[in-house]
Order: structure tokens, then C-alpha cells, then sequence
């Protein structure tokens, strides 16, 4: 059976005309042998081949060359000296960073007196090449500067100027070339000062000489000027004080014996304290001590008297004269400046107004003067004079807008005629006191809407009023042949009138017109 099956080499061989070989089974059929095809060697580049080829002689991957004496070891460019000072072994090591296979003992295929690897014996224990070494501080990684190892030495001292100029510690030119500086700075400030100074003498000429020409101002004798002047010196100040607080006002002299007539508002205070102390200050800054001879608070006037030799007197004028546009002039002390002269004319004559107390006793009503010349608080009981320069009202009273203390002049201001002042004064001389007439009822303004009155509210008993038959509700339209439009200019026209004077007084009652007469009694 096995000599049988056994296939003869010419039996086995391939027909010639067939790519495989052809086998045969022990039937006597034969089957195709396939054998490898032939390989495809795609056409290499030449410049690929340069790049990743094999070297001219080198036939594997890993075979020997076959002369080492002639090989040629090719090194990498030496570092930098500031990597290899950072990042190299340290000086006196012979091992530098970068070395080629077989130096320092080291043998390319690890083959260094029996000892495999490619670092050299006991590099495994080297902190420099053991990856595993732990990390610690050091110096800096910049070299330091080799030298004797001392320290570097502290900054010298300072340079004086002694040593600069003259210690040859500074070169000659430094010292040239500072004193050219120093030159060119001091010219140019020079320069500067000199223009400056220049452009300032420009607006100051020493000899200038203003042309002045002869005085060309009139005052005739009726002028405010030639007024103030005659009327000045007769006008004070009147100053009261209570320890540090106190007060002013102002004051007509009105008699050679140094009576001065003023209002009762600015002595009151002075009469009520007894430790208050009143002075009087005249235009030449003569301050005198003053007394009071007497007030009377229902017309707001008061007399002081005092111990002046030969004083300028005031001359009294009269005040019925008066009319609306007369000029005027007010001289006091207004806000305490003595001396103050101010003008204007007269608004109206015959107002009745109604003054507040201001430390008087009771509000007094007075038949004013109003004018607009300038009137402000410490005026009081100062001179309104006329263009003649006589006396015709003492400033009492301004109105304003505001109701404060201080407020200003606003043109609305009033004086007690001087006809009713020079009577009171005079018997304030003589007696001390005034006694007014008096009607005896109390009344209030009203108006019926086409003429105005003053309405009876109570009649007291006893009195002028009550004997004359006037009753309670009455309407008195006329005080004589003055015509009353209010409460205010009632009390005013009873006033001006004498003590004991019979007055007829019209009134309405009951819508009928009446006149009573009244024999006045004293208050």
C-alpha cells in the first residue's frame, strides 16, 4: 500500500502550461498545489527614500556596523552658557549634559565591563539621573559670582561738596558740564525776572499827576446839606444799658437847659429797670449821662433832661402847615450810626395809626405825619424837619413787610406832628405828667358800606360820654367838623382836644343822624 501510493517526481511535476502545481490522489486523480504570488514592490520616491531610508551599507534594522574605527558620532550644537549654568552638573563634575555613546565608559550596546544598560556603574544611585530622586531647595539656578567669597560691601558714604570740587572723586568734565547747567538755568530765570519785571513797570508810572478842578458843588441854604448841617448838632443818640444787654434810640434838644424830647418807647426800659443807666451822645462824641422828666405811653413821647452847657437847640416849627409833596428830612441814628440823614416828602398828614406798647404802657394812637423818607429802627424820637430846617414831627413808627424785629424801611414811615408834641413836651417840663381828654366809651371801626364810623361798644359810667347821652351801638361819624372813620381816628380827635372843651359829636342811631354834645373830662 505504501509502495503503491508512493508518487514518482515525474509523476508529481506539473504540467508546463499550469501557474500551480497539481497533486494527485491515491485514486489516480489529481487536485491544484497554490503557492505564494509574486510580491508588487510599489516604486519608492527618492526623496522619501532619503528621508527615512537606511544609511548607504546598513542592510537590517538593528545589525552591527561592520567598522567601527571608521564611524563618525555626530553631537548636538553645545547649549547655551546660561542653560548649561542652570540646568548642567555642577562645576568641578567632569560629566557634561550632553555626551556621545562610549563616553565616560559607557558602551552604545550596553555593553560596559559586564554591566548592562547604558549608564555607566552606580548611575541608578545617581540623584542627578535617578527620575525617582525627591526634589529639594537650593541655590539659585543662576551661577553666582565666582570670586573670594566674600560679601559684597555696603554702599560708601555720600560724596560732600568738598570732595566733588576737589577730591578728584568727579572727572573734570562732570563738573564742567554742571556748571554749564547751572549757568545756562540762572541766565534764563535772569531773562525771566527781567521780562517780568519790565511788564510790571508799565503799570506804575511814580510821577503821574491827576488833573483836579475847582470844587463846583452849590448848597444853597435850603439844600438837605445846609439843612444837616444846622440841624445836626441838636440830634442824639440815646443809648440805655442793663448789664450787657441794652438798646438806642435818638433825641431833639428843645431847650437851652439840655431838655431833650424823645419817644416814651426808647426810655421805657430805662425807666422800668433801676439798674438800667441812659446816656446821651451828642454829634461831637460828647456822651453825657441822662434823666427822665417825664413819658406819656397814650402818644409814645417822653422828656429827658441832660446836664449839657450851651447845647444846639432844634427850633420848633409847626406841623398844620404841612402838606402832601412838602420835602422833608429824618435825622437820628438809625440801627445805632448817629448822625443819619435821610429825605423825602410827605405821603399824608392826619394818619391815624396805632403804635405797639414796645415796653410803653398800654398801645398808643397817634394823628401821624407819614412820609417816605427812610425810616429804621433807632430813628425814634429823631427830628423830621422841614426844607426850612425846622422841626415838624419826632420819627416814631415805620411799617413793613415783615413782622420781625429789625425789618427795614419799605417808604412807610410816621411821625407825631410837632404841634401836638411841643404841648405835651412842655407839660412834661412843667409837671412831669400829661392829662388827655377823654370821652369814656369803647369803640370799634365799622362801615355800612357807604360811609365808615366808629361804633359804641360799652359807655362807662359816669364818664363824658354817659352825662352826653351816648349809647351802646351808636355810630359817631364826626368829632367837631372832623370826620371819623375808625375807632383810631376817634381816639385821636378826643385827644386833641382840651380838657373841659365842649365838642359836638354826630352819630347814627337806629339808622337816624343825631348830634349830642360833650363836655370832655380828663383820663
Amino acid at each position: 500500500m505504501i509502495a503503491s501510493a508512493r508518487l514518482t517526481q515525474e509523476t508529481m511535476a506539473p504540467p508546463p502550461d499550469h501557474d500551480c502545481e497539481t497533486s494527485y490522489m491515491p485514486d489516480g486523480h489529481s487536485r491544484p498545489q497554490f503557492v505564494p504570488a509574486p510580491l508588487d514592490r510599489p516604486r519608492v520616491d527618492p526623496n522619501e527614500a532619503d528621508a527615512f531610508g537606511r544609511p548607504a551599507g546598513v542592510q537590517g534594522a538593528f545589525a552591527d556596523q561592520q567598522d567601527r574605527a571608521e564611524q563618525r558620532w555626530m553631537t548636538a550644537t553645545p547649549p547655551p552658557d546660561e542653560l548649561a549654568a542652570a540646568f548642567g552638573r555642577p562645576v568641578e563634575s567632569a560629566e557634561q549634559l550632553q555626551r556621545p555613546p562610549g563616553s565616560n565608559g559607557a558602551h552604545p550596546n550596553g555593553q560596559r565591563g559586564g554591566q548592562e544598560g547604558f549608564w555607566p556603574q552606580g548611575a541608578v544611585n545617581d540623584p542627578w539621573r535617578n527620575p525617582h530622586a525627591a526634589a529639594v531647595l537650593g541655590p539659585p539656578a543662576v551661577a553666582q559670582h565666582q570670586g573670594d567669597g566674600a560679601e559684597p560691601s555696603p554702599p560708601g558714604a555720600r560724596l560732600s561738596l568738598a570732595e566733588v570740587l576737589f577730591g578728584g572723586r568727579v572727572s573734570n568734565l562732570a563738573l564742567a558740564s554742571l556748571a554749564a547747567v547751572a549757568l545756562l538755568i540762572g541766565g534764563i530765570g535772569g531773562l525771566v525776572g527781567r521780562l517780568t519785571a519790565d511788564g510790571g513797570t508799565l503799570l506804575h508810572d511814580p510821577g503821574v499827576t491827576l488833573a483836579q478842578v475847582q470844587p463846583a458843588i452849590q448848597r444853597p441854604a435850603g439844600s438837605v446839606a445846609a439843612v444837616a448841617g444846622r440841624v445836626l448838632p441838636a440830634v442824639v443818640s440815646l443809648e440805655f444799658r442793663v448789664g450787657d444787654q441794652g438798646g438806642f434810640g435818638s433825641g431833639v434838644v428843645i431847650d437851652s437847659h439840655g431838655y431833650v424830647l424823645t419817644n416814651n418807647h426808647v426810655v421805657a426800659p430805662a425807666a422800668s429797670i433801676p439798674q438800667a443807666t441812659l446816656e446821651a451822645v451828642f454829634s461831637d462824641s460828647t456822651r453825657l449821662p441822662a434823666r427822665i422828666v417825664g413819658r406819656d405811653p397814650k402818644t409814645d413821647l417822653a422828656v429827658v433832661k441832660v446836664d449839657v452847657a450851651n447845647p444846639t437847640v432844634a427850633q420848633l416849627g409847626r406841623s398844620s402847615t404841612l402838606r402832601q409833596g412838602d420835602s422833608v428830612i429824618a435825622i437820628g441814628s438809625p440801627l445805632g450810626l448817629a448822625g443819619t440823614v435821610t429825605s423825602g416828602i410827605v405821603s399824608a398828614v392826619d394818619r391815624p395809626v396805632r403804635l405797639e406798647a414796645e415796653g410803653s404802657q398800654g398801645n398808643a394812637v397817634i394823628d401821624a405825619i407819614q412820609t417816605d423818607a427812610a425810616i429804621n429802627p433807632g430813628n425814634s424820637g429823631g427830628a423830621l424837619v422841614d426844607a426850612a430846617g425846622a422841626v415838624v414831627g419826632i420819627n416814631t413808627a415805620i411799617r413793613t413787610l415783615g413782622a420781625s424785629e429789625g425789618g427795614g424801611s419799605i417808604g412807610l414811615g410816621f411821625a407825631i406832628p410837632i404841634d401836638t408834641a411841643r404841648v405835651i413836651a412842655q407839660e412834661l417840663i412843667r409837671t412831669g405828667h400829661y392829662q388827655h381828654a377823654e370821652l369814656g366809651i369803647n369803640a370799634a371801626s365799622v362801615t355800612d358800606g357807604k360811609s365808615d364810623g366808629a361804633r359804641v361798644q360799652n359807655v362807662q359810667q359816669g364818664s363824658a360820654a354817659a352825662e352826653a347821652g351816648i349809647m351802646e351801638n351808636d355810630v359817631i361819624t364826626k368829632v367837631g367838623n372832623r370826620a371819623i372813620g375808625s375807632a383810631d381816628a376817634l381816639t385821636v380827635a378826643i385827644h386833641e382836644r382840651a380838657i373841659g372843651e365842649r365838642v359836638p359829636i354826630s352819630l347814627v342811631r337806629d339808622g337816624r343822624p343825631l348830634v349830642v354834645t360833650v363836655t370832655l373830662k380828663s383820663d
